[in-house]
């Protein structure tokens, strides 16, 4: 029996398999609310097979958002437009579904990747960001406010009274985002967290606020309902975020409730030079598994079912994180099952493209060559 295809049980749910859809940014939200075009692709991802689906990343205020078009849940608008989308995923799927919560720090006020990927100013529809020191993403970038007490406290409640919203939407999981050069992952590298106080200089005090933070949502949430976390591995940079810093990070997730961490990397600057390849982020996951013990997902250019499959069989992680494969292919998990020789349930108005009605082993072969 294949691994991918195993059962796997996180919080109070029994996935089916271990294939999860990473959350993946649309920048097709409007004033943070969700639109038609969330409906399809949430709906499509619903259908891929997988057992897992996270919501993509969504802003906890308006200045946590990375583009003006991206997903917020700060509002009432917000969360009816959410709570459309969620109830139609939930219409034609048991796919267990959650949201990534988070803020999107000196990154936030920027165009959508299509539109240049640059620093939006105030005076093109942007915003001042908000950063744990005022430090530039980089040389063209503008100097985010330097947070204060008060503004942490702020933000706090802000994703507090998120997690409440998507308590009352009916989302199964909550995942917090603390990688990619967002707030948290500036909060905890040192490459961006230049602070003096008790949230600056050691490892131990840069963990503080966003530990906080965790522990202030988990407090909040439905106790028969899980929360995990995205995390770094590496910031790819001499002097930033080690994988020693992240067996430390997620042993205190784990420690504070968490119940698992998707290990990726990179993103808290724009000059990193990072080793793309297939799987590239694995070993990161591999470690924080091998040391803490906490479910762990891995992320990173993983396309070929074989490869996701020799991931869990050499103990590598717990399951795997799909982004880009399913965005190129939204049947991803049904066509894995066919390479390595399982079965998995098709919704019933698509039943009839079941390989048991047919053989189409050569032309998904002919796909993963093209992936």
């Amino acid at each position: 029996m294949s691994l991918l295809f195993s059962s796997l049980k996180l919080g109070q749910f029994n996935l089916a398999n271990r294939i999860t859809v990473a959350p993946m940014c649309q920048y097709s939200a409007v004033e943070g609310s969700m639109t038609d075009w969330h409906l399809m692709h949430l709906g499509n991802m619903a259908l891929s097979g997988a057992s897992m689906l996270v919501i993509e990343a969504t802003g906890v205020t308006p200045e946590g958002r990375i583009t003006p078009q991206c997903v917020g849940l700060y509002s009432d608008a917000n969360e009816v437009a959410m709570a459309r989308v969620v109830q139609y995923v939930r219409s034609i799927s048991s796919v267990v579904l959650g949201i990534q919560l988070g803020h999107a720090g000196r990154k936030g006020s920027s165009f959508r990747p299509w539109e240049g990927r640059g620093a939006m100013l105030p005076e093109q529809g942007g915003w001042l960001t908000e950063a744990p020191s005022a430090v530039a993403l980089a040389a063209d970038w503008p100097l985010p406010h330097a947070l204060s007490l008060v503004d942490m406290n702020r933000i706090k409640e802000a994703f507090v009274a998120s997690v409440k919203r998507s308590a009352r939407i009916g989302l199964d999981f909550i995942e917090v985002h603390s990688t990619h050069g967002y707030l948290f992952s500036e909060f905890l590298s040192p490459l961006s967290n230049k602070r003096t106080d008790q949230y600056g200089g050691s490892l131990a005090n840069r963990m503080r606020w966003p530990l906080e933070v965790f522990n202030a949502m988990r407090e909040v949430w439905p106790e028969d309902r899980f929360l995990g976390a995205k995390i770094s591995g590496t910031d790819f940079v001499e002097g930033g975020w080690t994988p020693d810093d992240a067996v430390v990070y997620a042993g205190e997730l784990k420690r504070a409730g968490a119940s698992y961490v998707t290990v990726s990397g990179g993103g808290v600057v724009l000059d990193a030079k990072i080793p793309l390849g297939p799987g590239y982020q694995v070993p990161f996951a591999q470690r924080v598994k091998r040391e803490t013990g906490i479910l762990t997902g891995a992320v990173g250019l993983i396309s070929d079912p074989h490869q996701a499959e020799s991931i869990l069989v050499k103990g590598q992680a717990d399951f795997i994180s799909i982004a880009r494969s399913l965005l190129f292919n939204p049947r991803w998990g049904l066509h894995a099952a066919v390479s390595l020789g399982e079965t998995v349930n098709y919704a019933p108005q698509y039943d009839r493209s079941s390989p048991k009605y047919w053989s189409p082993a050569k032309t998904l072969g002919q796909i993963s060559e093209m992936s």
